[in-house]
């Protein structure tokens, strides 16, 4: 469900000279409802789960209304599908999903990029290069260059968000090729404002549909089509899309008195050198530079005419593109060849290759060629000068830390259901040794990391299990595969389990199902019982396993450890062939933001509310601190002990417990100590719970001698 209040909803449906204020991605849905668009989808994942939760939040108080289709789809390639709808007709769409997502999406696109569109398709792409919220570092370049797509990348503004994401479905209907346009994971998270125009109803929609579905063969990319379709690409299609780039001036140049250099930079990256430039005393604070900029808000097609202006005249100009290959590079210095243009290109060689371009990451290397190539040496001291005194800052700070930083990992949620598979697993360790596990993407993707360390492989999404399909055939080993209830849904089902069914897989398959899509943010999927339009769905993922033929099948409950431990013993000593483990617990983040709001009216109401917590007894840990190694609970960490004869601290837990049990459960399982106990907070107590009180009391006091006198 959308997270997004009604009032910044209502914002949506502002007409002209209004202000809507919002974050990026409500606003990239109002420059949707702007551009007329008949239908949206998509994949939730991080930076464009936003998007989603927009959707879903707007769905019913605006979308519906306006016959505008919403679809979450089931994976990445599903909602490329969707695209399908712009080939025929004048029906302008768009789908999102993050960067990896595009290789789900490949196939689909690589079709319809083939086919062309006719209504403006435009496909959101969250572009993670830094990796904050994906696990490999990719670029959706590469793929548009492959398969024919123009590719916008705006810098951080939101007014120029809105505008670019206007004039995208215009390229694309102008050229005829889908549009991708990327949503850096800064952009994503921007606040702001923007200046509205009025929303335009679609001509065709949910509420106005076509009457006839017309077929047209020449754009069924089958031959002898396809050649036809090939050959547009290139005659018809790019010199379209370069004509309107230019025409429109897509791309921005930014002025500057020193002409003999210049700087060529792309989408956000055009902030964090700009920032660099300030710091270096060649840009103000209203974002002047001294050095002319241009900077490309479309990177594919590049336009060489843009090109060949900017630099002409120039001793010297500095490309700075983030990521790898750079091919904004190596395409602008194959333009400078041909126009035989006598400057000196400088690119990566000056800056990092690979990495986030944040500005603390590139500083130097902008630095450093502005202090070779300035001929003025009054500005070129300056321009060093400027660089040592921010060198000076970094080991100024450095003096105020005791020891660097340690890098922290990330770690699983307080009460989280999916840590005590891993515990169990962890524990079972001792007796049966160590398996090989082939993990998957989600959540459960940090039981690679300690305290678990239980991860040797993570090859994709849906696709663990089926990494492990030739090696558990070559070695003696037992295999575990780890999925999740969204995964399985995404693809897990069909590229992992029937395949590890039809090949006479021997392995264990613990499937955790926490009823939300919980790594971007928790959005439902098939097994939350509702889709995000809040529709009813009754998929069940133990009939789709006996669907698939999957015979042997066990559903635990993870908080109960003991029997979770059998499951997995007895799993363990089965004979060869696919045992598949249920573990159902719902997703605690997503149950305490349902059940939170509940719980605190209910105090303020003066109703009886019991909320469990667990402890450790100062007295009786030993500071073994074996309970962490089987738990990594965030809420379970160190404190000094009470015992000045002990040097280790003892283990605490902290007042963010939720009280699931699970230490207390580690504590009997692993039989480790008795020095958990478990409490009940009572607010609001009864005359009965009161009285109860006061009775156990006074009994310990007797039992332990306190306050009775001899």
């Amino acid at each position: 469900m959308g997270t997004y209040s009604t009032e910044l909803v209502e914002q949506l449906k502002l007409g002209d000279g209004s202000t809507m204020y919002g974050d990026a991605p409500l606003v990239i849905l109002k420059a949707f409802l702007q551009s007329g668009i008949s239908y949206v989808g998509g994949y939730p994942g991080s930076p464009t789960a936003g998007l989603i939760d927009a959707f879903a939040a707007a769905y019913k108080p605006v979308l519906k209304d306006m016959g505008v289709y919403f679809d979450c789809s089931g994976n990445e390639a599903s909602a490329a599908a969707l695209l399908s709808a712009s080939i025929s007709y004048p029906i302008r769409g768009s789908v999102n999903w993050k960067i990896v997502g595009t290789n789900v999406a490949s196939d689909a696109l690589a079709h319809i990029s083939s086919s062309g569109v006719m209504g403006g398709a435009l496909i959101i792409i969250g572009e993670d290069y830094g990796c904050d919220s994906t696990c490999v570092a990719e670029r959706a370049l590469p793929f548009a260059l492959k398969s024919t797509m123009p590719v916008i990348d705006p810098r951080g503004d939101l007014q120029h968000l809105v505008d670019m994401i206007e004039q995208g479905f215009q390229l694309s209907e102008y050229s005829n090729m889908p549009v991708m346009f990327l949503l850096s994971t800064r952009i994503a998270h921007i606040r702001g404002k923007i200046s509205c125009r009025d929303n335009i109803t679609p001509a065709i929609s949910t509420v106005n549909p076509l009457k006839d579905l017309t077929p047209d063969l020449n754009k069924i990319p089958l031959p002898p089509y396809t050649y036809d379709q090939e050959r547009k690409k290139f005659s018809e299609r790019i010199p379209s899309a370069i004509k309107f780039i230019r025409e429109r001036r897509l791309n921005e140049v930014f002025d500057g008195e020193e002409k003999s250099l210049g700087i060529i930079t792309h989408g956000m990256i055009f902030n964090s050198m700009m920032r660099c430039l300030y710091n270096l005393g060649e840009a103000n604070i209203y974002g002047e530079s001294r050095i002319p900029i241009l900077n490309l808000n479309v990177i594919n097609p590049l336009v060489p005419e843009e090109i060949v202006d900017f630099i002409r005249g120039k001793r010297a100009v500095l490309i700075v593109e983030e990521g790898m290959p750079n091919l904004i590079e190596e395409q602008i210095r194959a333009i400078v060849q041909r126009a035989r243009l006598g400057v000196e290109i400088f690119g990566k060689e000056t800056l990092p290759t690979a990495g986030e371009f944040t500005p603390d990451h590139i500083i130097k290397g902008i630095g450093s060629f502005l202090i070779k190539n300035t001929a003025n040496s009054r500005e070129q001291s300056r321009i060093r000068a400027s660089s040592e005194e921010i060198e000076k800052h970094k080991v100024v700070a450095k003096q105020f830390l005791r020891e660097p930083i340690t890098k922290r990992n990330p770690i699983f949620c307080t009460g989280c259901p999916e840590r005590p598979v891993f515990t169990a697993i962890k524990i079972l360790e001792e007796e049966y040794g160590r398996s090989y596990y082939a993990s998957d993407i989600g959540c459960y993707s940090m039981s690679g990391l300690p305290p678990f360390d239980l991860s040797d492989s993570i090859t994709g999404m849906g696709v663990g299990l089926a990494s492990a399909g030739a090696l558990s055939r070559m070695a003696t080993k037992r295999f575990i595969s780890f999925m999740g209830d969204g995964t399985f849904w995404h693809s897990g089902l069909t590229t992992s389990i029937a395949n590890a069914v039809y090949n006479k897989q021997d392995a264990i398959l613990i499937i955790l199902q926490n009823f939300w899509t919980s790594m971007t943010g928790a959005h439902e999927n098939p097994a939350s019982g509702k889709n995000m339009r809040q529709e009813e769905v009754g998929m069940d993922i133990e009939k789709a396993l006996k669907g698939t033929g999957v015979e042997w099948i066990r559903t635990v409950d993870p908080f109960d450890l003991g029997d979770s431990i059998d499951v997995l013993r007895e799993a363990y000593e089965t004979p060869k062939g696919l045992k598949v483990i249920i573990s159902k617990g719902e997703c605690t983040l997503e149950k305490q933001r349902r059940e939170k709001p509940i719980v605190r009216k209910s105090i303020q109401r003066g109703k009886r509310v019991v909320q469990a917590r667990l402890g450790v007894d100062d007295e009786v840990c030993t500071g073994d601190h074996s309970c962490m190694r089987y738990n990594g609970c965030p809420s379970l960490t160190l404190k000094e002990g009470p015992n000045l004869l002990r040097d280790d601290p003892i283990a605490t837990i902290e007042h963010s417990c939720v009280g699931c049990g699970l230490c207390g459960e580690i504590a009997q399982a692993a039989v480790l100590c008795p020095a958990f106990y478990k409490v009940e907070v009572i607010h609001n107590p009864s005359i009965y719970d009161r009285a109860k009180d006061k009775f156990n009391s006074v009994f310990v006091n007797f039992l332990s001698g306190n306050g009775v006198s001899n």
